[in-house]
């Protein structure tokens, strides 16, 4: 049997399957960044099985993660997202969803691309000692970084959970068989 992080122990299957093949790889590409992202910031003050559960309703409403399409989400088309069971129905969280595709397109414009920018918070490669390497020093500051570039629901807390899923910095627990493991 697989020993895991302690946080997957007694999940459903999704959480594991989630935390096996996805959360703490290194994600390099910009869509899937910007995805997890999305997701992060729905999941605020919820829990993430709750989000996990609903990622193919963000998908189907937020059009696979298409940030130019997003962007040009109608008033129209945000008042329907309110009444989409598939995803978390919160009204600032659906317009933050349409303001941080306009933020990550701008940030795609000037750096070439948003992966280039956003792992230049942890100099381009994954800290493996959080603590040491100053891992939650380096969320803040790109919660500040975020939201002076106009993101939103980008707190240190969240961008924390986004460096750990996207691979930025290895929180597996050290007898947990993906600890050490990059793909």
């Amino acid at each position: 049997m697989k020993k895991r992080c302690f946080w997957v122990e007694g999940q459903p299957d999704i959480y594991i399957d989630y935390h096996d093949h996805e959360w703490g790889r290194p994600q390099h590409d910009d869509q899937k960044l910007f995805e997890q992202l999305i997701l992060e910031g729905a999941q605020a003050g919820l829990s993430w099985l709750t989000i996990l559960k609903r990622r193919e309703g963000y998908r189907r409403a937020f059009k696979s993660f298409d940030a130019r399409k997003i962007a040009k989400f109608t008033a129209a088309q945000k008042n329907a997202l309110m009444k989409d069971e598939g995803i978390i129905r919160n009204r600032l969280k659906i317009e933050a969803a349409v303001d941080n595709a306009r933020a990550y397109l701008a940030v795609q414009k000037e750096f070439g691309s948003f992966d280039k920018y956003i792992w230049s918070f942890v100099d381009g490669q994954p800290i493996k000692d959080s603590k040491k390497q100053g891992g939650v020093e380096k969320s803040v500051a790109m919660s500040k970084a975020l939201k002076k570039r106009g993101f939103r629901f980008v707190g240190p807390t969240i961008c924390y959970a986004f460096m750990q899923a996207t691979g930025m910095v290895n929180d597996h627990s050290p007898d947990c068989f993906r600890y050490g493991r990059r793909a």
